[in-house]
């Protein structure tokens, strides 16, 4: 067998690492677990383990967004919900299916120390929020597909993020109590809980971004040569970038700005969220373990139809940034373009970028004339009032 290439060496580490991580965390827990018991475990000196990872939280993200990531993707569910109520339930019940058993050990519980770490430090908590912002966004879209039980009140279909959220706080309120109070909380109640959220009625409307406050997109005429495929947090799969769509560039300290440019976008435009951060090594794994969970559970319990026409793709490195326009990246990045043709023909960056890319095109009918302004209002009533059927989440 021939030798390995430094990047093959550095991969087989890399995975060496995570793998020993993975135990010394089953073993002794996040507080007890020590780098140079995984070092010891992986048959590799405590550098070998810090030229991977830079600390013990970083690899314990990526041990727990390995185990998130694992869960089987089929491209539909065998027995997905119809209507709100049935999904929302068969996604309780694939969550609670995933908490740990009273009497579990191990593997099992390798999540218990969770929320202690994201609480122990504000630059964790607060891109912590906005994805739990994307996990609800996900869910409450999909929602939104399906039918309710009972006819809605005239005036057409509600914004049902609201109850996304209700049910992602019910859901997480279980995972906690489940380390800290095993045996505590019944599945089967937590499960009708999240099907009755779908009958609550919270006046959710969406409130687009007021004009006056949201930076115009500017016409550019500027190569698209995005890389190659790139994986699709929502699909699991390879999609290819060079189709016509809105490319928002966020760090996670925006990710709620995605709900703009899904809302605001043309029927059948790719939305793409690129996540950016200017902490990599710990805040990515943080973001796949986040939406890994959400998916995962999604995936189970709603039809392909419902799925958010959203690809969430990660960027550790800012390769796709860069290829966007936008070389310099952090946590508060917001920016946007959007693709026609193999072209970025509009740019939009700040507070609102996301929107003002998406509606573009209604702004641009005549930019120097009175009524674009007004024009472009007509299109956000329409676009956040009637809402879209799915798209596929590949190209």
């Amino acid at each position: 067998m021939g030798r390995l290439s430094r990047a093959q060496l550095q991969e087989r580490n890399r995975a060496k690492v995570l793998a020993a991580a993975r135990e010394e965390f089953a073993a002794r827990g996040f507080p007890g677990a020590k780098v140079d018991g995984i070092a010891e475990r992986a048959g590799l000196t405590r550098g070998a383990v810090y030229s991977n990872f830079p600390g013990k939280r970083a690899l314990y993200f990526a041990v727990l967004a390995e185990l998130a990531e694992r869960t089987p993707r089929s491209a539909a569910a065998a027995q997905p919900g119809r209507t709100r109520r049935t999904a929302l339930g068969a996604f309780a019940r694939a969550w609670v299916g995933r908490l740990p058993l009273a009497d579990e050990r191990g593997d099992a519980r390798l999540g218990a120390y969770l929320m202690s770490e994201v609480l122990v430090e504000e630059r964790i908590r607060m891109p912590f929020a906005q994805l739990m912002k994307v996990d609800a966004v996900l869910l409450g879209l999909a929602v939104e597909q399906l039918r309710p039980a009972e006819r809605l009140r005239p005036g057409g279909r509600e914004r049902l993020v609201g109850v996304a959220e209700s049910v992602l706080t019910t859901l997480h309120g279980a995972r906690q109590l489940a380390d800290a109070a095993p045996g505590f909380s019944e599945p089967f109640h937590v499960v009708a809980a999240c099907e009755r959220l779908a009958d609550l009625d919270l006046d959710d409307v969406w409130d687009p971004p007021h004009l006056p406050y949201v930076p115009k997109a500017r016409p550019v005429d500027e190569e698209w040569a995005p890389p190659g495929p790139v994986t699709d947090a929502v699909s699991g799969r390879p999609v290819r970038l060079d189709g016509d769509g809105v490319l928002a560039v966020l760090g996670l300290h925006r990710l709620e700005a995605v709900e703009e440019a899904v809302r605001a976008a043309p029927d059948g435009a790719a939305v793409t969220a690129v996540l950016v951060t200017g902490d990599p090594d710990e805040l990515v794994p943080l973001a796949r373990l986040a939406v890994a969970e959400v998916v995962a559970c999604l995936r189970h319990a709603f039809p392909a139809a419902a799925w958010p026409r959203l690809r969430l793709v990660y960027d550790g490195q800012g390769v796709l940034a860069d290829a966007a326009g936008v070389p310099a990246v952090s946590d508060g990045t917001e920016a946007a373009v959007r693709i026609e043709g193999g072209r970025i023909v509009a740019r939009a960056d700040g507070r609102g970028a996301c929107h003002a890319a998406a509606v573009w095109r209604v702004a641009s009918a005549d930019p120097g004339s009175a009524d674009a302004t007004t024009m472009q209002g007509s299109a956000q009533v329409t676009a956040m009032t009637a809402m879209r059927g799915s798209a596929e989440v590949a190209p």
